[in-house]
């Protein structure tokens, strides 16, 4: 840690003294700025330098502060597929070529985010046919640390078949929808992290400052300690050793190894889990650049605190949209797949908690969309291969909302529920299209409770449009009713276009993810 604060150090002293224009990764060759909005372009000079930048016959000048650093902001233009040259003059003279002008989205999260076109059904067709030389892409590197960093390794792309393999498979199909449909370039910032959690994404201090907080700062404060004790490198040195020795033993009995080798303390401390982590070394060398939004898939690593994760998420969102400086810009997430296995009775759910937390931030958020997915998932694996629908979902929700299309685009919700005697009647929102089945006529994945609180698995009818008519036997006087309530519920309702309903329970019960006091 010491060393990469030291290189960060020495970093800005060079930007700050060299006599030249230095440009950061996201502003170089092959990029796109976001139409009709002003785009800030950014760099370092010799302190007090003047420098100029020459953009669609535009002309803007910018000094270069006492760290170095200039900004100029770029008066909007419309989308343009041709390509241009961004000039820039100061203590040295720097172009920037094959510049367009389109969409810009940030491909954030996980590692269903960071899923790879390669990795996709299909992904040989996929590859091969990826010839959309003003799709452009651009991947920031996995770097955790508590140290702000300005700048990343990497480059803007021309989509093709030999860049597009490691990239995205999220990111790709959702931006290959948007250039099909609106005909203009598209720009995608793919920044997720496998297994990364959301803590991560947000700066250290906020964290610190809210005490909703005060517990998951105060373990990982603990956390820190003990990683960077004598005891705990002791430790590291001797599960390493074992670990060498039974790799060895198995080499020499001709046996197969897949076991992992243990991680450092360091390894830790510099990982995707450590708040802030994620920020300072992953989100902030982009932080400005023009966008349109930011597309989001995660939530898989906090599954376990997802009561927290309700107050965590759009904190997070507001959090970006505050350090970017850019407005309320759309932020659409995908919600948790089925995973796991199959439920055969009725059972309490992290899963399905944390696929709440997401639901109810819709209404905690501007312009905020949710993509449900749950009939998408893979109950052996937590990467489901079927990344085209995903991508198809969430840009259904950009279409409608950003770009003025008229399309179905969100999945039915609970909207009420009336208690008639032995049944429950649920309404759904079903924004103007109406309920079906998928596979088979009765409905799956309902279940009912009395006063004791004891799910049971229940009979459910569609009637109308938007209602269920919901009952068991064995519960004479139903209280609540929930649906899809499991890590991986088997579950069939659609609305007749195919969006699957939401996940929903109509109860207020205690989450069993709620920490104790």
């Amino acid at each position: 840690m010491r060393t990469l604060a030291l290189t960060t150090l020495l970093a800005s002293m060079a930007f700050a003294s060299q006599a030249e224009v230095v440009l950061p990764a996201i502003i170089g060759d092959n990029m796109v700025l976001q139409q009709k909005q002003a785009n800030p372009i950014w760099g370092w000079d010799t302190p007090g330098t003047e420098v100029t930048v020459t953009f669609a016959g535009q002309t803007k000048t910018a000094k270069a502060g006492a760290d170095g650093k200039w900004t100029v902001k770029l008066d909007a233009v419309p989308a343009n597929a041709k390509p241009a040259t961004i000039s820039i003059k100061g203590s040295s003279a720097k172009e920037v070529k094959n510049v367009l002008v389109g969409e810009v989205w940030i491909c954030s999260g996980q590692s269903n985010m960071q899923f790879s076109v390669s990795s996709n059904w299909d992904a040989d067709l996929e590859i091969a046919t990826a010839k959309y030389p003003n799709i452009r892409l651009i991947s920031v590197p996995q770097i955790g640390t508590q140290e702000p960093q300005k700048d990343f390794k990497g480059e803007w792309k021309e989509c093709s078949p030999e860049t597009v393999g490691n990239f995205s498979a999220v990111g790709y199909f959702y931006g290959r929808i948007l250039h099909n449909m609106l005909n203009v370039p598209v720009g995608l910032i793919n920044d997720a992290w496998g297994g990364s959690a959301a803590e991560a994404w947000v700066r250290r201090d906020v964290l610190e400052k809210d005490p909703r907080f005060k517990g998951l700062i105060a373990s990982w404060v603990q956390r820190e300690k003990d990683l960077a004790s004598d005891k705990a490198k002791q430790s590291y040195d001797k599960a390493l050793a074992t670990w060498k020795e039974k790799q060895e033993a198995a080499k020499k009995a001709g046996e197969a190894f897949a076991t992992r080798a243990p991680q450092s303390p360091l390894q830790i401390l510099g990982g995707n889990a450590r708040p802030g982590n994620i920020y300072n070394g992953v989100l902030l060398p982009t932080i400005g650049y023009g966008i349109k939004g930011v597309i989001w898939y995660q939530g898989e690593s906090n599954a376990g605190r997802a009561y927290e994760y309700g107050y965590l998420f759009p904190l997070m969102i507001e959090h970006w949209r505050q350090e970017w400086k850019q407005g309320d810009f759309p932020f659409y997430w995908v919600q948790l797949a089925d995973y796991m296995d199959e439920v055969t009775t009725p059972v309490e759910s992290s899963w399905a908690e944390l696929r709440e937390s997401q639901t109810k931030t819709q209404n905690a958020v501007k312009n905020g969309g949710q993509a449900v997915i749950i009939d998408l998932g893979e109950s052996n694996d937590i990467h489901p291969k079927n990344k085209r629908d995903v991508a198809e979902r969430l840009a259904r929700i950009a279409l409608v909302k950003d770009y003025g299309f008229k399309l179905p685009y969100r999945s039915p919700e609970f909207k009420a529920m009336e208690i008639k005697g032995n049944k429950a009647v649920v309404t759904l929102d079903t924004f103007g299209s109406s309920l079906r089945t998928v596979d088979v006529s009765e409905v799956k994945g309902v279940a009912i409770c009395g006063e004791d609180q004891k799910w049971v698995w229940a009979t459910a009818k569609i009637t109308g449009k938007d209602k269920l008519e919901v009952s068991a036997p064995t519960v004479a006087k139903p209280v609540a009713v929930r649906y899809a309530w499991a890590n991986n519920p088997v579950c069939n309702l659609f609305s007749a276009e195919g969006l699957p309903v939401t996940p929903f329970r109509t109860d207020d019960f205690p989450m069993t993810t709620k920490p104790k006091e």
